[in-house]
């Protein structure tokens, strides 16, 4: 979500954490700041309203010097979009940026103001500068107040704060909120993500659970909850220097959609055989694991949830293993019953999902057999907080509406059902061969649906002065259908609604007209004839129809259904190509509203507060 940089360094680091900030934009903010103190002790802040590019132009404007600094890219929870509550905050000689929630801010904030602090913000993060710097007034040193200071806290958090008298260091706390410290040589770095240090360093230390660190040039100190000095391990990046350049593409969420073919690829690089799935691949003791499991938990929030939905259909009918999957925000709220030898299995692109990480934690208390996560950054908390990892491998997903992170999460899961039918005895080598063929084949079918790119691009002008859109899919393509709804809505703002085509007759079909398009997932299956069915009773009642029908499923058009005719795929990949024209309807149609596709209002890529 909200973005931190920080900086301890000889020379000016006023560009570094600009530049780092620059690199998280695709999180989503609202407003951005900075604090460099430089060497005699001289604290120069800027704020800004707005794009990052805003508080780089005030920055040079500024002059803004300095060896150590700290930035923020703001996500408003608590006040509203503006100067006065974007970040860094400020109580005397103190400057502090924060992400996440403070939850007992109210509280805080009444003891303070009895100390005499006066609050110029709406925010939660204020009360964590005033804390600090009334910590200090009794502290050997600003880590020590800051330790006290996380004592009071209740909620999420990642912080970091700077003392202006003492500019030779920052100090961080992170307790749900991530943060990464990145190592140089006689500099050294913070960040909410590693991305926005990958100009400056490849060499990282990912901050656990309750970490506390204090940050010099030339060392780097980190204590646990309890106070006690630790390690942590230094981990080299591989990630993408590339990964903010769009390249020939208009949108990052365009690049993404056309690289899903060459993400497939690298999430199946290594797992599969010409006819068989590596199962040690998938992750350590995945074999072991995955031999004993009856049952699977899924859980996720957005995207990853509809893919979870997804793939449930494959646990069931292929694997022969129950499977449930929840909201992350709603498991971890209610009482559940753990059922016997169940496996857990969190999703998310990003690792740092809030709720998705609270009810891995909340899992772990509740007797499950394994915890795993199928996620997309290697060193997130859930990769590190997991039994084990299945990594997808989609590289740097930078657009908020997530696209690669889906279809590459559905091919993992797809490895690993194929997998536990193997072990147990469910799959057997003729099945497994076929499915084996048909991943192999699927980065090629991804192409083809990508082909179709200018034929949806002339659908999109039908929905430009429609405010409402329904999709239809059966079986495995409702929770498509689902994904589609939640694209459309994400990045044009157009109300839509996902449902399964067979419970149009128990409500929805109240709503149809001519007004309301009508987007059909229709691949030649089973369930083919009853969806027809369903369509017909559309068509009877004057709806719109927009039909993505396998070119041997038999449609005809006419003047009030359009017929998009799709290559003959596989049928146990085809969930994941019929994934591809949807999106690109989505992104075709927010082109046309004049959207801002890659950051859309009020939303951010990784959710990292409840």
């Amino acid at each position: 979500m909200c973005g931190i940089v920080g900086a301890v360094a000889q020379r000016d680091v006023a560009e570094i954490l600009v530049e780092g900030l620059r690199r998280l934009e695709y999180r989503g903010y609202d407003s951005a700041g900075v604090a460099v103190v430089d060497s005699e002790s001289n604290l120069t802040r800027v704020r800004r309203l707005g794009k990052v590019q805003e508080l780089a132009d005030a920055v040079n404007e500024q002059h803004v010097a300095g060896g150590t600094g700290i930035a923020h890219t703001r996500w408003a929870t608590h006040g509203e979009p503006s100067e006065a509550n974007a970040h860094p905050h400020m109580s005397g000689d103190i400057a502090v940026v924060h992400n996440g929630i403070i939850e007992n801010h109210e509280e805080l904030r009444e003891l303070l103001t009895g100390r005499g602090y006066v609050f110029t913000s709406q925010t939660d993060t204020e009360v964590i500068a005033h804390l600090v710097e009334w910590e200090l007034r009794t502290s050997a040193s600003l880590i020590e107040a800051l330790q006290k200071t996380a004592k009071q806290l209740e909620g999420a958090y990642g912080t970091v704060a700077v003392d202006r008298k003492d500019p030779s260091r920052i100090v961080v706390a992170r307790s749900g909120s991530p943060i990464v410290i990145g190592l140089g040589v006689g500099e050294n770095f913070l960040a909410s993500d590693q991305l926005a240090l990958l100009n400056v360093t490849r060499r990282f230390i990912y901050l656990e659970e309750g970490d506390i660190a204090e940050i010099t040039r030339r060392e780097v100190s980190i204590f646990d909850a309890e106070g006690n000095a630790v390690e942590r391990e230094e981990h080299e990046s591989n990630a993408e220097h590339d990964a903010g350049d769009k390249g020939k593409y208009r949108h990052f969420m365009q690049k993404e959609i056309f690289e899903q073919p060459t993400a497939l690829i690298s999430t199946m690089e290594g797992r599969l055989s010409a006819d068989s799935v590596i199962t040690n691949a998938i992750g350590v003791k995945a074999e072991e694991i995955l031999s004993k499991v009856e049952h699977v938990q899924i859980i996720a929030c957005g995207t990853s949830y509809n893919s979870g939905m997804a793939a449930r259909y494959w646990f069931e009918s292929i694997a022969g293993v129950s499977c449930d999957v929840e909201i992350a925000s709603e498991f971890r709220y209610r009482k559940f019953v753990t059922r016997p030898n169940s496996l857990l299995v969190t999703l998310s692109q990003s690792g740092e999902t809030a709720d998705t990480l609270a009810a891995l934690r909340l899992a772990k208390e509740k007797g499950y057999m394994a915890a795993m996560t199928i996620c997309n950054v290697a060193g997130s908390s859930l990769v590190r907080e997991s039994d084990f990892a299945f990594m997808t491998r989609a590289g740097t997903e930078i657009g908020v509406a997530s696209t690669k992170a889906f279809t590459t999460q559905l091919a993992a899961m797809l490895m690993m059902v194929v997998s536990i039918g193997r072990l147990q005895g469910r799959v057997d080598q003729a099945q497994e061969t076929e499915i084996v063929k048909a991943l192999h084949e699927l980065p090629t079918a991804i192409e083809k649906a990508l082909a179709f790119d200018k034929e949806i691009e002339a659908l999109a002008p039908d929905f430009a002065d429609k405010h409402h859109t329904l999709f239809l899919g059966r079986g495995e393509y409702y929770p498509i259908a689902m994904e589609a709804s939640l694209k459309l809505k994400e990045i044009s703002y157009i109300h839509a609604e996902a449902y399964a085509a067979g419970e149009l007759k128990h409500g929805p079909l109240a709503l149809i007209d001519a007004d309301m398009p009508v987007v059909v997932v229709a691949p030649n299956n089973d369930l083919l004839e009853k969806l027809k069915s369903n369509v017909e009773e559309v068509r009877a009642r004057g709806g719109l129809l927009y039909v993505f029908a396998d070119e041997e499923a038999g449609f005809e058009g006419d003047e009030n259904m359009k017929i998009i005719k799709m290559p003959h795929v596989s049928e146990i990949i085809a969930p994941i190509f019929y994934t591809v024209p949807m999106q690109l309807l989505s992104y075709h149609i927010a082109l046309i509203k004049g959207t801002d596709v890659d950051q859309p209002r009020n939303l951010a890529k990784a959710v990292t507060v409840e």
